[in-house]
């Protein structure tokens, strides 16, 4: 007889997905997909004629939502793929850190401290930055989520 070892689950998700599947034909300019893993804004579609296969081909030009870097995918337009569930959120700046670290609080008071200064585009860091002034202006930044990544993608400055 031997003992049955002790399971410890860690995960306290729902279980939902980060990304759905999607028939590559019914994906629209500006919408999302994933592309290599990547999280993407798509740019612009181009169909191809079906071939000698029968299958029309969709050719995905779209940038990573997150770093702005520029990638392509060609997809037959009756196979599936993948669409990340993107959110987005509106947060006010508390603080901001010595090493770029926000403290962020949202309408219901709830407060983040996991979030870094946005790296892309390069100016955006120091205009947020500039706008907060130390305290003196109040700043909103959204904030994007998709596939387990978080971003501040832009800011106002509120008007006082």
């Amino acid at each position: 007889m031997s003992e049955e070892p002790d399971y410890v689950i860690e995960n306290t998700d729902a279980g939902a997905s980060e990304t759905i599947p999607m028939e590559a034909g019914q994906i629209k300019k500006g919408g999302f997909m994933m592309i290599k893993g990547k999280p993407c804004k798509v740019v612009s579609i181009s169909v191809s004629k079906t071939g000698k296969h029968g299958h029309a081909k969709c050719n995905f030009v779209a940038t990573d939502i997150f770093t702005g870097k520029k990638l392509e995918d060609m997809v037959p337009s009756t196979h599936g793929t993948t669409v990340p569930i993107v959110n987005r959120s509106e947060w006010e700046i508390i603080d901001i850190g010595d090493d770029n670290e926000l403290t962020l609080m949202d309408e219901g008071g709830n407060q983040k401290t996991d979030l870094n200064l946005p790296t892309h585009p390069e100016s955006l860091a120091d205009e947020i930055r500039e706008a907060w002034n130390g305290g003196e202006n109040s700043v909103m930044v959204t904030v994007q989520a998709a596939v387990g990544i978080e971003q501040v993608i832009s800011y106002k400055k509120e008007s006082s």
